[in-house]
């Protein structure tokens, strides 16, 4: 045998002789593949992104312009979940309607809620809490707490932080580079706020009536008053005698904008609007609600704008 052709066989057989051994003695081989991360929703997904850059594959189940009570489970999304390292949910049980069997099909056990690979992006938040008992007569009421604490930007600032802790529990040699990020997603957020802080100076104490309760952590960050709300309850469609009393009192209370999420059938604000001379205006609570919010803080940019004009249009 030629000696030559002898010692090249040996030289590449190393390297899985080593693997062999690393796996023998319980050692992990260094593996370079990315994280592969799936959020519930689009928001989570944008603030995650930018903590994790391109160390993550990340992909949303829910879309900007969907109801995220209500998602349509898909085949693709047991798939996604059974190959994914880390979910990040909303929680507050936000998602119970589709994702506990998703999960279930997954056979994922690292992100299942007891596994490492999970994360409530609910935790450490400002959640705005029900008050008083609760009953079925009240509608849809989240009793952990309202699931739209994310509109908070100071709430993204504090889902940005569990992020980067999570990614370097799981991803230790990233951890420095998701330290990096964080603190450049952090620089960004404190500008934008006192952008966003200055636009929106000049309503603070403004009424407003919204569609759904999606809204009470961007009113109080930014010193809104949600006088009433389209639904009489939440999930309960519009009825006549409620729809009379938010008529009743948009006029009493000086109301000049409806907010109205994108899932919701926008005749009955419009009705509304048009009785009152109010302004019925199209505000998205997520991220890829419009191909033009294409991250976090286009998520502020966006929906500041349009409210600032259609409070100027009122003066």
């Amino acid at each position: 045998m030629n000696p030559k052709a002898n010692m090249k066989t040996k030289t590449k057989s190393l390297p899985a002789i080593s693997l062999i051994w690393l796996v023998i003695l319980g050692i992990s081989p260094v593996v370079s593949a990315r994280l592969k991360v799936v959020t519930t929703l689009q928001d989570l997904a944008s603030i995650t992104s930018s903590i994790g850059g391109d160390r993550l594959e990340v992909l949303a189940l829910a879309k900007g312009y969907q109801d995220p009570h209500f998602v349509d489970s898909k085949p693709s999304f047991v798939l996604q979940l059974s190959r994914a390292d880390l979910l990040i949910v909303a929680g507050l049980e936000l998602e119970i309607g589709y994702l506990p069997p998703l999960l279930d099909q997954s056979r994922n056990e690292r992100i299942h809620p007891s596994g490492a690979g999970y994360l409530d992006a609910s935790k450490g938040c400002d959640v705005i809490k029900p008050a008083g008992q609760l009953t079925r007569a009240m509608g849809d009421v989240h009793p952990y707490g309202n699931p739209h604490y994310w509109i908070d930007p100071e709430n993204g600032r504090i889902i940005a932080k569990a992020v980067a802790a999570k990614l370097s529990e799981l991803d230790p040699a990233g951890a420095d580079a998701f330290a990096k990020n964080l603190a450049a997603f952090e620089t960004k957020l404190t500008a934008k706020e006192k952008e966003w802080d200055a636009k929106m100076a000049p309503y603070s104490g403004a009424r407003i009536v919204t569609f759904h309760d999606s809204w009470p952590n961007f009113a109080r960050h930014f010193k809104l008053e949600v006088v009433d709300h389209v639904e009489p309850k939440p999930g309960i469609p519009p009825t006549p005698t409620h729809t009379l009393d938010v008529i009743n009192k948009i006029v009493k209370e000086g109301v000049k904008v409806i907010l109205v999420e994108p899932y919701f059938d926008s005749k009955t604000p419009k009705s509304i609007a048009e009785k009152t001379g109010t302004t019925s205006v199209m505000f998205y609570p997520s991220v890829g609600g419009k191909p033009e919010i294409k991250d976090y803080f286009d998520l502020f940019d966006y929906d500041i704008d349009q409210f600032v004009a259609a409070m100027k249009g009122k003066k």
